[in-house]
């Protein structure tokens, strides 16, 4: 059996497994929802805007089961742990008055049940919580599932209705244009699924192209877009002007992306004054806890849990707040045309193993497999001769080499007793913070981080320098098609007129089709070697409208302007983010200067005290305070590593509110660990 064939045993075995417990749960589904039930309604609607292809009766049959198997298990667990808390007296009841003023017959009673009672009443609310985990997550997938789609829609909707535009400029009539966004889903995702069920709806269940509008914006998650289907219909029964209708529609989603920006960049300001808040609320708690230590009121382990648990889960948190807001680019970038050529499809699909399309012909002859042989060495030739080219391509693949190095370093100072081993006594990571710390957490990081940080930043750039002058360019091929130039002359000549990466990449298509390659396909493995996704929804926007003609003048305008307002956009996000960083900067330097200023002025001093005379340290526990209870060298590991903590998560939230890449936050990470380790080293 292969695997894909056991892989669909497997998956319809679940199904059916899952459609087993739905069937035999659906008398409950029946007892409990009536048929109007607005939950249920509601229900049905996110299904079919997440696309699950479930019926609710279904779904909700088998949410039920899980709840109940779920709350079942967890009612075990509840009763066994009731009873042994308080059957077998790990937590002493004692005389506990459960009920006053009662006849001693009725108190030995109650007395005679409070354990019973209170091993069902565990029992109970374990199984009540896990009913509600096991049904409440499985009814929650679908909300979610719709909601991501709905972000996904009006994210990609500006540029969906400008290449929609740009097809009927190009001639191409209503139904075209459909069939055209149905195809696009390599570029507009979400948006073009929307558009391929009213396609899939008029040729599978012969339904008029009107009817299918007005059903798809019933059903699409997104208000815009049905706001957008609405109105298309209106246009398209009435007979109306679709071109001057989606000229309209462009430039009003145009103006409702910026405006989304906006509101977007105020949300993440209001998070900036939030995180200045939230860092500075661990360091206020360290600091009381250390009085309190000294007046015997806390205990050391609450400063570990403070450093070690609050810390991480404060800049934690606030990272999954800031991903609940910051818009990630959607798409991966790559296009995928409908009949493309096996090479493109290879491209795509291009990985470290595989050696392109000689992959599709091995196994056959043995020819083939001689050439994969010699095309893998020569891949590994090409690797080894400029290895920088291929980190620059590939940066993850960095830590293939630099993880196993760190872990390797730090192997062998640990089994040369280089590094301490233990967290007390002598030699240990109190009585070293610094070098220990350093080997630890700071050496792996710089190993691992720096090569990452430079190979990344060099991919970003030199993937990014062609989107840099993308408007200025898309405007001159727009005047040199205008003069009556195809579009392949106008290539050549605004590459010769200009210069930079994009002018080389026009000067590159230009020879590849003079080669024999057509222009689409010319345009398309362009788009891949960037994989940009702003860049791939203008590649496909001229791509298809040149099948058409070469004379496309407007819609080269129409991509000029699109990409003018993401220029806009993308200009006030860095200009608005970029205080952002500051503020979560100039906090994390606050942070670090008060741990500093506690480590110099308060540890030093309580060191001095500890060791002073016995007259001193008599008249200071006569004030009320136990240095004894107080280790500086462990207070100062503490803060050190409560530093060096604030420092990698400031670092990964200032690069994904920059960027929406956590990789783009691993610069940030080594730049502020090298200012706290250098003050530590200095005040430490």
């Amino acid at each position: 059996m292969s695997l894909d064939t056991l892989g669909e045993s497997g998956q319809g075995t679940t199904v059916s497994g899952a459609d087993s417990l739905g069937d035999a749960f659906y008398p409950l589904y029946e007892w409990l929802f009536s048929e109007d039930s607005e939950f249920v309604s509601d229900l049905e609607t996110k299904l079919a805007q997440a696309r699950m292809p479930d019926t609710v009766e279904l779904y909700l049959s088998r949410a039920l089961a899980i709840g109940a198997i779920t709350g079942v298990s967890l009612w075990i667990v509840g009763t066994v742990l009731g009873y042994v808390l308080f059957a077998t007296g790990v937590i002493d009841l004692g005389s506990a008055v459960i009920v006053q003023n009662v006849s001693p017959g009725v108190a030995d009673v109650l007395k005679m049940l409070r354990v019973p009672l209170l091993v069902l009443v565990t029992g109970l609310m374990f199984g009540s919580v896990g009913f509600a985990m096991g049904f409440g997550v499985l009814v929650a997938v679908p909300y979610s599932r719709a909601s991501t789609r709905k972000r996904e829609i009006n994210m990609l909707l500006p540029d969906a209705v400008s290449f929609m535009y740009a097809l009927s400029v190009g001639g191409l009539n209503q139904l075209e244009i459909l069939q055209a966004m149905a195809e696009a889903d390599d570029t507009y995702g979400e948006v073009s699924r929307e558009f391929k069920s009213i396609v899939q709806e008029t040729q599978y269940f012969d339904t008029d192209y009107r009817t299918a509008i007005r059903n798809q914006a019933l059903t699409t998650p997104s208000d815009e877009l049905a706001q957008f289907l609405t109105d298309m219909l209106s246009i398209v029964s009435s007979g109306g002007n679709m071109e001057a209708f989606l000229d309209d529609k462009k430039d009003k989603h145009m103006r409702t992306a910026k405006q989304q920006q906006e509101m977007t960049l105020e949300t993440l300001e209001l998070f900036g004054e939030m995180y200045m808040t939230l860092s500075l609320f661990p360091l206020l708690l360290i600091i009381i806890l250390v009085i309190m230590m000294m007046i015997g009121e806390a205990q050391a382990m609450m400063i570990y849990a403070t450093v070690y648990a609050l810390v991480p889960m404060t800049g934690l948190g606030f990272l999954v707040l800031v991903s609940t807001v910051k818009q990630d680019e959607v798409g991966d970038g790559y296009l995928m045309p409908s009949g493309g050529s096996d090479r493109l499809r290879v491209q795509q699909q291009s990985g470290l193993l595989n050696l392109g399309i000689v992959e599709s012909f091995t196994g056959e002859y043995s020819v083939f497999d001689r050439i994969k042989n010699r095309e893998g060495s020569y891949e590994a030739t090409q690797i080894i001769k400029r290895p920088h080219v291929f980190f620059r391509d590939n940066p993850l693949y960095t830590l293939a080499i630099t993880v196993p190095l760190a872990l390797v370093i730090v192997g062998v100072a640990v089994g040369t007793g280089s590094a301490p081993t233990a967290w007390k006594g002598a030699g240990g990571m109190i009585e070293s913070p610094i070098w220990g710390t350093f080997l630890y957490i700071y050496l792996p990081a710089y190993i691992v981080l720096v090569p990452l940080t430079i190979f990344y930043e060099w991919n970003t750039r030199s993937r990014y320098g062609v989107t840099n002058n993308l408007s200025d360019n898309l405007r001159k091929l727009s005047s040199a098609n205008d003069t009556g130039l195809t579009l392949l002359e106008s290539f050549y000549t605004v590459a010769d007129t200009t210069s930079g990466k994009l002018a080389t990449e026009f000067r590159t298509m230009h020879a590849k089709v003079n080669y024999g390659m057509s222009l689409r396909e010319a345009l398309v493995e362009f788009n891949n070697k960037y994989h940009i996704p702003r860049l791939s929804r203008t590649v496909k926007l001229i791509s298809k409208a040149q099948e058409a003609s070469s004379q496309i003048t407007d819609v080269l305008r129409t991509a000029a302007t699109a990409s003018e307002n993401q220029d806009d956009i993308d200009r006030e996000r860095k200009s608005r983010t970029r205080m952002q960083v500051v503020i979560i900067m100039m906090t994390f330097l606050t942070l670090l200067a008060v741990m500093a200023i506690l480590q110099t002025q308060f540890l030093e001093t309580m060191a001095e005290l500890t060791s002073g005379s016995e007259e001193e340290s008599a008249s200071t526990a006569g004030a009320g305070f136990n240095l004894g209870a107080v280790n500086p060298n462990e207070l100062s590991l503490l803060f050190f590593h409560a530093v060096t903590m604030q420092a990698i998560l400031s670092g990964f939230i200032s690069g994904y509110m920059r960027d929406a890449d956590i990789l783009s936050g691993v610069k940030y990470v080594v730049v502020l660990l090298t200012i706290a380790l250098g003050v530590w080293m200095f005040v430490g």
